[in-house]
């Protein structure tokens, strides 16, 4: 996943389209619409197929290469009984090629929802922005709220109640991390985020969470100690310490982030039923163990195939179908 571009970005900027939603970060829901997500997501697990989507198009703008993303919007459209169609930079180049006014506008014309994975938040929020038609953040800098919402339904899916539960999150306080403490805090979970120095999560989604946490009567802590931040946890947590756009960063931060890798001896700290969650694409041997990953407390491939039922109640709830 991307690390954050700490530009400062008006996540609330006002746009074009009447009483259209869009989906950018995860706190564009409340705490009660996420619960009807995940509730329809239940009822789409157990039956895929609908026709709710029938003589619908959505298109998928990829600014980078994606698996899970890619193909669970595709398959989700066509489960649904919609149109799906991916447009590379070569079609779409947002800001480049055209204005990205010009493209929303036009856009609009085409598609019933487009859902973006872009390099920087200001181009899915200027697209929001123009747009007359739902846009879904599928990946920014700053947040990866679909992949929130299918981690903390698994969690759910797992263990029922949310409320009380302990998140611990180990490595990068990136874009994964901002949208998991955005809604732990909206759900009433507590969450501890362990991160080398220099690697917290930005301080603006932090004063944002520890708000949101205050009213759920829960609690966000970041330390740089994995060890503390992992013990008597309900779920441990991590993402890729090097991200696509950071390859020259990869040998500095591999040394950074050693001590916080996901493996038998941290594993041993939290719940002895503690789930091990990953966002995926893994680096075994880097930020967590093969031991780790294979074992039985490991739900990386739920929450992956989560990512498909999840994101298909998230069009439903923007397309109200």
């Amino acid at each position: 996943m991307s690390a954050f571009n700490p530009e400062k970005i008006d996540l609330r900027i006002p746009h074009s389209g009447g009483s259209k939603r869009d989906f950018l970060a995860v706190t564009d829901f409340s705490a009660e619409e996420v619960l009807e997500v995940f509730k329809k997501t239940e009822e789409l697990k157990k039956d895929r197929f609908r026709e709710c989507f029938k003589n619908k198009a959505v298109g998928l703008i990829f600014q980078k290469p994606s698996l899970r993303t890619r193909v669970s919007f595709q398959v989700g459209v066509w489960q649904l009984g919609g149109q799906c169609m991916s447009l590379s930079p070569a079609e779409v180049n947002i800001g480049v090629r055209e204005s990205v006014k010009d493209a929303a506008q036009t856009l609009s014309r085409y598609l019933d929802l487009v859902v973006a994975r872009v390099f920087k938040h200001k181009d899915v929020v200027d697209l929001a922005r123009y747009a007359h038609i739902p846009v879904i953040n599928g990946l920014s800098d700053l947040h990866h709220p679909c992949q929130a919402l299918a981690d903390i339904f698994t969690v759910k899916e797992k263990r029922g109640a949310l409320k009380g539960l302990t998140l611990t999150y180990v490595g990068d306080g990136n874009n994964v991390c901002h949208s998991l403490l955005q809604i732990t805090s909206l759900m009433g979970m507590h969450m501890r985020v362990a991160a080398p120095k220099g690697f917290a999560p930005q301080k603006d989604v932090l004063n944002e969470v520890q708000a949101l946490a205050k009213n759920a009567g829960s609690s966000i802590v970041v330390t740089q100690d994995p060890k503390e931040a992992a013990r008597g946890t309900d779920v441990l947590y991590t993402d890729v310490w090097a991200s696509m756009g950071q390859e020259r960063e990869a040998a500095r931060r591999a040394r950074i982030f050693k001590k916080y890798q996901i493996n038998k001896e941290l594993l041993a700290l939290a719940k002895k039923d503690a789930l091990v969650m990953h966002c995926l694409p893994a680096h075994r041997g880097s930020e967590i163990t093969d031991e780790v990953m294979d074992s039985s407390n490991s739900v990386v491939f739920d929450e992956a195939e989560n990512r498909l039922h999840v994101q298909k109640a998230i069009m439903m709830k923007l397309l109200n179908k």
